[in-house]
This record gives C-alpha cells, structure tokens and sequence, in this order.
C-alpha cells in the first residue's frame, strides 16, 4: 500500500507546525523522516494516523484521500503505529498487549499470530509477564508487535531505538528488513540515529521548522544536509 502526503498544514491553534508538506512513501520500502527535536515529525506521524487532523492537505491511502478520516478507521485500512515512548500497557501482560492490537484487524482474527512471537522470541518466552515488568528494549519490542498484531500494510515508528540497548536495535533493524522484503510492507520510520538510518534506510526526508528541507536515497544523505538540518 503507497501512502502519499500532499500540502499538508497544521496548527496547534496560532503556531503552525506542519507547512505543506509533501512525501512519498512506497512499499517495500523504508523511509526515514528525520529532523532535529520539535521541527513535527510526532505530528505529522500524527496526522497520517488520524490522532491529528490537518487544517490543510491530503493524506492518501492508495489514492484515496483519508483525511478527516477517525484513526480507528485507518487501523482497519491498514494503518499502524509504534508511537514514540512505546506506551505498552503495564499492568497487563505481553499477551494482553499483543491482542489490544487484534482490534485493528480487518478479517476478525483474535488470535496472537505466531508470526509476532517467530519476529520477536523474547515476547513468547515473556507472554505471561506483565508488560511493566519488561525492560525498555523488550517494551519497544512488544510495542512494535502490538502494532503488527493489526496486520498493517503502514508501519509507522517514532524514534524506535530511543533508549535502546544497541543488540536490540540491531534487532529491530533486521525486522523491518524482513517485513519490506517478505510482505512488501511500507515502513514510515522517524528517526535520529544517523547510524540507523544509513544501515536500514532506503530514502529519507528532513524536516526543519515544519517543512522538508532535503530528501532522497540514504545513500545521499550527505555531511553537509547532516551539519545544516541534524546536528545540534
């Protein structure tokens, strides 16, 4: 499934934060969003869910316009989130968590697929545990199972590897690997670890002040659009 952005606004009341906006994003593919702290990646990652609805532009499923559309609705089209901060639920087992995200299924099943738990083993070994008892790498794990257990075409990321213990990472790396080359899945990832980005990458988008400022292969993503947009 494409997913396509076109002049897309959005404010929180006088301060804009979105200014149209236009991304491409294809299957089969990772493309990374990347851009210094406040510059709008979460909202826009946001308003593509539907958590958000902006004042101005298209968000685009295939070619249909889904704006205005409620975000449970795009979870059924095939949209899902791994938001910044994991926000597992703690007091309720791996399990529990992994079938919160059966919700977003278009064909009923209710059941944990054994491919979530073949992706992350951790998460069948601990799916009695309660999801507060996991450490951080093992909460972003199940965080991302949660939203695959919704069976997305979409796979959006916030800032995955943040806090991330590096074995996990590369860990999750390999997974989003797998998901584009075995399903073809479109993968939308914001991120700003540069190693990251390079090694999984196929292109990316940088956002300074609400707008994209560079784009283009991760092969591309040179030291100065690094200097100029992402170092701090």
């Amino acid at each position: 499934m494409k997913l396509n952005i076109e002049n897309l606004d959005f404010s929180y009341g006088s301060v804009q934060v979105l200014n149209d906006i236009s991304m491409e994003f294809e299957p089969a593919q990772i493309t990374c969003v990347m851009g210094r702290n406040g510059v709008g990646k979460t909202t826009l990652l946001h308003n593509v869910m539907g958590i958000l609805n902006p004042s101005r532009g298209k968000i685009e499923l295939d070619g249909s316009d889904v704006a205005g559309v409620p975000a449970y609705r795009r979870a059924r089209m095939g949209l899902g989130l791994v938001p910044q901060g994991r926000q597992i639920f703690p007091k309720l087992t791996v399990q529990e968590n992994l079938q919160v995200g059966l919700q977003g299924r278009r064909d009923r099943v209710r059941r944990v697929p054994d491919e979530i738990y073949d992706l992350f083993p951790i998460l069948g070994e601990m799916r009695r545990r309660k999801g507060g008892d996991l450490s951080g790498g093992q909460q972003q794990q199940l965080s991302i199972g949660r939203a695959l257990a919704g069976n997305p075409n979409i796979l959006l990321l916030d800032e995955p590897t943040e806090g991330i213990q590096p074995n996990i990472i590369q860990q999750i790396g390999q997974v989003l690997i797998q998901l584009v080359e075995q399903t073809q899945m479109t993968v939308v990832l914001v991120e700003q670890y540069l190693d990251f980005v390079r090694e999984y990458g196929h292109v990316f988008y940088v956002m300074d002040r609400g707008r994209v400022m560079a784009k283009g292969s991760t092969s591309d993503l040179t030291e100065e659009i690094v200097n100029t947009h992402l170092t701090i």
